[in-house]
């Protein structure tokens, strides 16, 4: 056991019982929303996943301990915090546990964090990938090389859609990460259910995605997979909309010369206000679809054990 790891008393239960489990990360609970949204929202996704039969873990670092599972009164923490909270990726852990501070962690720190659990199914809004321009500035997020090596699949309503999806898709393909589309064969877009860029392989069924991941990492074929979970259609937004929305923050992005950890929360909260706050509350539901999915795919799993 990492000595830096405090799992909470019920989702050690659940693993050391064989029961399903699924990682949460915490980026949306501090820098995704404001309070008290934020941790209201935190905890009715984690009440969907009780809900539909597996244990829920929201993954983040608590005064430097990494935590899998946070009680309400540390989701509260993180909520009212705010952006004051460490932003973690990979390369932030270190850091923030050596220097005893509060951390959300993305997608990348999640998937660490639930892997040295034991936790194998993750559930997120989007995930990070290439963003535009990325041809002169480089900037990639570590979500993707994550994906590439940690032993975790990750449920989401595929990339954000600020981000260059094209761009995205292939540096998958040269990691070999396979992406998985659940009931479709279009890598939804996040706040739309399609994109002009295709999956690697549809999948019918949660069943089908447990039987998938179980071959992969059986023939240990290291890293994780994308399971790309459509928005709900009644949810989904208008792609004409989304779009201009996307390009006036990625413009205005440009002009105030934001880069690095800061671009994607700038642009996600520009685009809520472009678009009236249409987009926070398609996020929430993209969000509560893929915890459904995840718990689905995380009680197949287990009974593989």
């Amino acid at each position: 056991m990492n000595t830096y790891l405090d799992i909470s008393p019920e989702v050690a239960h659940a693993l050391a019982n064989n029961l399903p489990v699924v990682a949460l990360e915490s980026t949306i609970i501090s820098h995704g929303m404001p309070w008290p949204e934020n941790a209201q929202t935190a905890k009715q996704v984690e009440q969907i996943i009780r809900d539909n039969g597996a244990v829920p873990a929201t993954i983040a670092i608590i005064d430097g301990r990494l935590k899998a599972g946070l009680s309400e009164a540390e989701i509260d923490v993180l909520g009212q915090a705010g952006l004051s909270v460490t932003k973690c990726s990979r390369r932030d852990l270190p850091y923030v546990v050596a220097t005893k501070q509060h951390g959300a962690t993305t997608v990348a720190a999640t998937m660490i964090i639930a892997a040295m659990a034991g936790i194998k199914v993750f559930a997120t809004g989007g995930i990070g990938g290439v963003h535009r321009g990325a041809q002169q500035t480089f900037d990639i997020s570590a979500d993707l090389q994550e994906l590439a090596q940690t032993n975790v699949a990750v449920v989401c309503a595929g990339a954000k859609s600020i981000l260059d999806l094209a761009l995205t898709r292939e540096y998958l393909e040269t990691h070999g990460v396979p992406v998985l589309g659940y009931q479709t064969e279009s890598l939804p877009a996040f706040y739309t259910r399609e994109s002009d860029q295709t999956v690697d392989f549809t999948m019918p069924t949660p069943e089908s995605i447990g039987e998938f991941l179980q071959a992969k990492w059986s023939m240990n074929l290291h890293g994780g997979a994308v399971i790309a979970n459509p928005i709900p259609e009644e949810f989904a937004m208008d792609k004409t909309t989304i779009d201009k929305a996307v390009n006036q923050a990625l413009s205005e992005l440009d002009e105030q010369g934001i880069s690095g950890k800061d671009s994607t929360p700038f642009l996600l909260a520009r685009v809520a206000e472009l678009t009236g706050g249409n987009s926070l509350a398609s996020n929430i539901r993209l969000v509560f679809n893929n915890a459904q999915l995840a718990t689905k795919v995380a009680k197949k799993l287990c009974a593989y054990h």
